[in-house]
């Protein structure tokens, strides 16, 4: 009998003091594979005494369906720029408070003067640009021509990938053409549509995140990717012989932004975080860690010399002559969309 009383207080005790603990805040975070150093989060969760959850998408477009459908709980997400000005049109984002990132004085103004296409940072802030290009195995493809065309050739016949996604591709396509990727020419469009189902018929599949561990393995030869991940594979791979290359006839250059959704339930850590992520320490580990480059002057002196000499990540003048940044096309992204869903249907 005193045994159980004993007992019977010990639990009580023990229910009443993990009820008084207070539960931590949580910050959850949508943002695409690979993109943040994981000490970087462990950092944020110890100084704002919180808990960090990730969820990931793998395109733009699955993750403004997801938004769009309903979906809440997220208080930071990472759309590309020209998908947060949509959003932002669709009053799916919550206009931010500066005050509460006084760090963005640390942006690149040179980049929100010619590359941003929210200037002022009223509804987003960036977080790392890239370009978009092409990964191959130089072992296997020892003399590829510096072409798009590479998607044509028989010897990558069913060992190559396309990105599965509707602005990239066919914006490669067009960029083929000699066209703008941002064109709205109906006639432009459907004519890079029909390049890209040329290139579907040689393709193993359309791909966004197993090109990666594919072309790392042999499993693909020739990769349509993002620098920063074909940049990841070259490092952690070096005897697999892979390169990466823009193309001349022009490629994508883009940037990933950090954005709040309209209806987040913790705006004000979503705030910290987004200030967080802006101190040049930080910046500076995290483009260490991904191969991209954020646009945060203040971080530039603290990479290494090894990064700010990587042409994959500060691309050269004469190259960005040749980028083109994606933007939004307002009612004009319908006839992407009706032609890539041409592509997608064609054997």
């Amino acid at each position: 009998m005193v045994l159980f009383t004993a007992t019977a207080s010990l639990v009580v005790s023990l229910l009443l003091t993990s009820c008084s603990v207070e539960k931590k805040p949580e910050l959850h975070l949508y943002n695409w594979a690979d993109y943040v150093d994981e000490s970087v989060l462990r950092e944020f969760e110890d100084k704002y005494q919180c808990r960090v959850i990730l969820d990931f998408f793998d395109s733009n477009e699955s993750m403004y369906a997801k938004i769009k459908a309903g979906a809440s709980g997220y208080d930071v997400l990472f759309p590309s720029s020209y998908q947060a000005a949509i959003m932002q049109e669709e009053g799916l984002l919550m206009a931010l408070d500066l005050a509460q990132i006084p760090n963005t004085a640390n942006v690149d103004a040179s980049y929100l003067a010619t590359g941003a296409i929210d200037q002022q940072m009223h509804y987003s802030v960036p977080y790392m640009t890239g370009t978009t290009g092409i990964g191959y195995s130089a072992a296997a493809l020892p003399e590829l021509p510096s072409s798009w065309s590479v998607f044509l050739m028989p010897e990558v016949k069913n060992r190559a990938t396309l990105l599965n996604d509707m602005r990239e591709t066919l914006g490669a396509a067009l960029k083929y053409l000699g066209y703008s990727l941002n064109s709205i020419d109906e006639s432009e469009i459907a004519e890079a549509a029909e390049v890209v189902k040329q290139w579907k018929a040689n393709i193993a599949k359309f791909e966004n995140e197993q090109y990666k561990p594919g072309i790392a393995s042999g499993e693909f030869l020739l990769v349509h990717g993002y620098s920063g991940d074909i940049s990841q594979v070259m490092e952690e791979n070096e005897a697999a012989e892979i390169t990466y290359m823009l193309p001349q006839e022009g490629f994508g250059i883009w940037c990933d932004d950090m954005v709040i959704p309209a209806d987040a339930p913790n705006p004000e850590l979503a705030h910290a975080f987004i200030n967080f992520m802006l101190e040049a320490d930080i910046s500076a580990r995290n483009m260490e860690f991904c191969y991209y480059k954020a646009p945060n002057t203040a971080a530039y002196e603290l990479i290494s010399a090894e990064l700010r000499e990587d042409e994959t990540v500060f691309v050269p003048d004469e190259l960005m002559q040749k980028a083109e940044v994606i933007r939004p096309l307002g009612e004009h992204t319908q006839l992407f969309t009706r032609y890539w869903d041409l592509v997608k249907a064609a054997p």
